[in-house]
Parts: structure tokens; C-alpha cells; sequence
């Protein structure tokens, strides 16, 4: 598409703490390098329908340790259809844009994939999602602020736990990958952890609780993610119940407060290198890339196989799990 002269940049899907900070690092990488910057209003859809906004330093002023997305974010039925990815390149053509930094998840780069695919545009995607489940990248955007926005909070709840003798069912984020729930229950000490990566798990914890737990605690925390095929943490929780009668047994579902908050310290560098990195990735030629972290490295990895494999979860971690609950 000739030489580089503007950029798009959008967030899409789930928000995460850290995307205003990447948002705040791509406009000011571009402007630095001699670009302009156009800003894109609720994600693929406002690309659909040309809700654009031109970027300057002073729009970024102020934005790195707050939580949300300044840009919006939205999901487009539209823009998963072949004519609505037509209509968004024609938008781009409109204002003159020469490539787009795409900020999201799994969803979020496939249609990235797709538009760079079938109109040769050039993109690079910054991975922003709380479940740290994509391919290529050790750590996302929003994962590290999520991870203690859960410890924080059941901390608080095993103390009441162990004021009352209750055993908690804490349900956090994580339909699909349990990374979340892995590491924020090893955090805070978790008697169990229940994830969709591991199928046996409800068998396993009712277990440990007639063996283990009955003769040596009074109440604990289970941490379930949410995307369980056995169920939620209500429906493990009725499980239980209804074997362990003697138990007290209550339900937390944490919810979106876990997308919330001002990102920590580690989200905002990780989102300030991410957003530099796209920007120099698109200025050195590269398309239908994430730039992610491995080992701490900047790392370039082709959307397709961020989209097509899946992460796989920690064996010593979930080890480490089992040697702590005794």
C-alpha cells in the first residue's frame, strides 16, 4: 500500500487493565515516528461505520493507569461476514489509512487475520485479555491486574470463611482456559483449583475433601473457573453439598469486577513495550502479526497460529497445587 503514513488503532472484544496504556504507547510511538494516528471508536464495528477519531499526544495525556478502554470496545456481528469486512476496508480507504494496530483477544485477531487476508492490509495485533490464553505470548495485557484483583478479593472472603467454618466456591473468569484461576489460586493459598484443562478434577476434590480436608481444616477456599464442563462454581458447589451435608457451603462469582481497575505496574510496562513494538513491527514491513512476549522478548507470531493452538496450562503449576494443599 506505499510507504506508511497513517495508522488506525482499535480495541476489540473483552477490555482489559493495560489497554489504555497500549492505546497511550502506539499514538505516541507513531507520532514520534513521523505518523499520523487515527483513533477508532468501538472496535470492528466502529471501523464498519467510519467512527474515527484523529489521535494527537494530548489525547493520550493522562491514560496509562486507567482501566477500561478510552476507545471503546464492542463486538460486530457485522464485521464476522465477508461483506461487512468490505465495508470496513472501505472505510480505511476513506481516511487514507495505511495499517492498523488491533488490541484484543482471540476473536479480536481472527478478524484481523480475515481483513489483512482478503484486502492486503497491513495489521499488527497487541494481545489484551484477562485470560492470558493466547498462543505465542506468555503473558497478555490485563492478566497480571486481574490475577490480584482475584487474590484481593478472596483473601477477604477466607477470612470470613474461616470466621463462620464455611467452605467457599470462588468462580473466577475463564471459559475456556484456566490460566486465571491456576495462578491467582496458587496466590492465595487455594485448597483446590478447578480448571477446564483438567477433566477429573470434581472427582479428585471430592476426595480430598473425605480424606484430607474433613480431618485437618474447617474451611477453605475452591477456586473454579467458569468454564468447568462439570459446571460453575454453584453447580460444584450443589455437588458437594449434597456428599459433605456437614459442610457450610457458599458460592462467590466474581464477575466482571475482575476486568476493572487501574492496571499494576507489570500491565502497564508489558503494554507500553507491546505498543512501541507494534509500531516499530509495522514500520519494519510486518502484517498479520501479534508482537507478544517470550522469555521477556519481543516476539513476532502470524496470527494464525495465535488463533489455531491452543496454550497449554502449566503441569508444575498444577503440581505445585497438589504438594501445597496438604
Amino acid at each position: 500500500m506505499g510507504k506508511l503514513k497513517k495508522i488506525g488503532v482499535l480495541t476489540s472484544g473483552g477490555d482489559a487493565p493495560g489497554m489504555n496504556a497500549a492505546i497511550r504507547a502506539v499514538t505516541r510511538a507513531a507520532i514520534y515516528n513521523g505518523l499520523e494516528v487515527v483513533g477508532i471508536r468501538h472496535g470492528y464495528e466502529g471501523l464498519i461505520q467510519n467512527w474515527m477519531k484523529p489521535m494527537k499526544s494530548h489525547n493520550v495525556s493522562n491514560i496509562l493507569g486507567r482501566g477500561g478502554t478510552i476507545l471503546k470496545t464492542a463486538r460486530s456481528e457485522e464485521f464476522r461476514t465477508v461483506e461487512g469486512r468490505k465495508k470496513a476496508f472501505e472505510t480505511i480507504k476513506e481516511n487514507y489509512i495505511d495499517a492498523l494496530v488491533v488490541i484484543g483477544g482471540d476473536g479480536t485477531f481472527t478478524g484481523a487475520r480475515l481483513l489483512s487476508e482478503e484486502h492486503d492490509i497491513p495489521i499488527v495485533g497487541i494481545p489484551g485479555t484477562i485470560d492470558n490464553d493466547l498462543f505465542g505470548t506468555d503473558y497478555t495485557i490485563g492478566y497480571d491486574t486481574a490475577i490480584n484483583t482475584v487474590v484481593e478479593a478472596v483473601d477477604k472472603i477466607r477470612d470470613t470463611a474461616s470466621a463462620h467454618n464455611r467452605l467457599f466456591f470462588v468462580e473466577v473468569m475463564g471459559r475456556n482456559a484456566g490460566f486465571l484461576a491456576l495462578r491467582s489460586g496458587i496466590a492465595c493459598g487455594a485448597e483446590a483449583i478447578l480448571i477446564p484443562e483438567v477433566e477429573t478434577e470434581l472427582n479428585k476434590l471430592k476426595d480430598y475433601l473425605e480424606k484430607g480436608f474433613k480431618r485437618k481444616k474447617s474451611s477453605g477456599i475452591i477456586l473454579v473457573a467458569e468454564g468447568k464442563e462439570s459446571g460453575g462454581a454453584f453447580e460444584i458447589a450443589n455437588k458437594v453439598q449434597e456428599d459433605f451435608k456437614e459442610y457450610d457451603v457458599r458460592v462467590t462469582v466474581l464477575g466482571h469486577i475482575q476486568r476493572g481497575g487501574s492496571p499494576t505496574a507489570q500491565d502497564r510496562v508489558a503494554a507500553s513495550r507491546l505498543g512501541v513494538a507494534a509500531v516499530e513491527a509495522l514500520l519494519d514491513d510486518q502484517k498479520s502479526i501479534m508482537v507478544g512476549f517470550q522469555h521477556n522478548d519481543i516476539v513476532h507470531v502470524p496470527f494464525n497460529k495465535t488463533t489455531k493452538n491452543n496454550k497449554p496450562v502449566s503441569k508444575y503449576l498444577l503440581d505445585i497445587v497438589d504438594i501445597l494443599s496438604i
